[in-house]
């Protein structure tokens, strides 16, 4: 079984919203999880707990270097 989440990423203080954008999509990239890239949001399907694993690690670590942010997670039902 496969989790889905949506994520969307918005840097609030910045004036380079692109750079901490990639910053990001470069932080997903070390999950062992399927990244699609859209034009508002990322999409990661992966087993549960990595998909859990990678919100709560990028969570915490944009509370660390982030002065604002929002950062909004979808969840879909399971892939089975």
């Amino acid at each position: 079984m496969h989790t889905i989440a949506q994520l969307t990423y918005i840097p609030l203080a910045t004036h380079n919203p692109t750079e901490l954008v990639q910053d990001l999509l470069e932080h997903l990239a070390q999950y062992e999880v399927k990244i699609e890239v859209g034009y508002l949001s990322s999409t990661v399907i992966g087993e549960p707990e990595e998909v859990f694993k990678l919100i709560k690690e990028t969570y915490e670590m944009m509370s660390v270097e982030q002065e604002r942010f929002r950062f909004h997670i979808e969840l879909l039902s399971p892939e089975k």
